[in-house]
């Protein structure tokens, strides 16, 4: 790979860990296997996706006036499948229970977003949903890095070959 298409492909690991929902634990590991250095790609993937957390964190209350003015105009409660799921993680363990197992369920973003609502402090949320991301990007990151040099010893990345023709 050229040095602009490296560049390029460590921009769109930041950029898609910082989307809501793609998350820098599902992000790390793609970017592994296509060949991605696996150091640079855990610290760009959690700096894209912590930035973003810290963001809707700093900016909640903006966020919160902006989601009931929606609610308002719809004239009906929004409740869907991830809310309520959040909702009941929070009553059965906590601001550390939902930021710790929420991401994987329901998203970084929107635990962050929930465990505010439901009375979590900004520092403390912010302080376990860091914790959260980085232990479940490390994991993922480290069973696919070693998961590729077990069933893929020879493999350079599964991209690299259309890069380097």
């Amino acid at each position: 790979m050229n040095f602009f298409e490296l560049l390029w492909a460590y921009l769109l690991v930041f950029i898609f860990s910082a989307i809501p929902l793609f998350e820098a634990y599902a992000v790390i590991p793609i970017a592994i296997v296509a060949g991605l250095s696996p150091i640079l790609v855990v610290i760009i993937g959690l700096s894209g996706n912590i930035l973003t957390v810290f963001l809707l964190i700093l900016f909640i209350e903006k966020i919160k006036e902006w989601r009931n003015k929606i609610k308002k105009n719809k004239k009906q409660k929004a409740t869907n499948k991830r809310s309520l799921r959040a909702e009941k993680l929070w009553k059965r363990y906590g601001l550390i229970g939902l930021t710790l197992i929420g991401p994987l369920l329901v998203g970084s973003h929107l635990t962050s977003f929930m465990s505010l609502v439901f009375g979590g402090t900004k520092t403390k949320t912010l302080y376990w949903m860091i914790i959260s991301i980085t232990m479940w990007s490390l994991l993922f990151s480290i069973l696919t890095y070693f998961g590729v040099n077990m069933f893929l010893p020879e493999s350079d990345g599964f991209l690299n070959k259309y890069f380097n023709n």
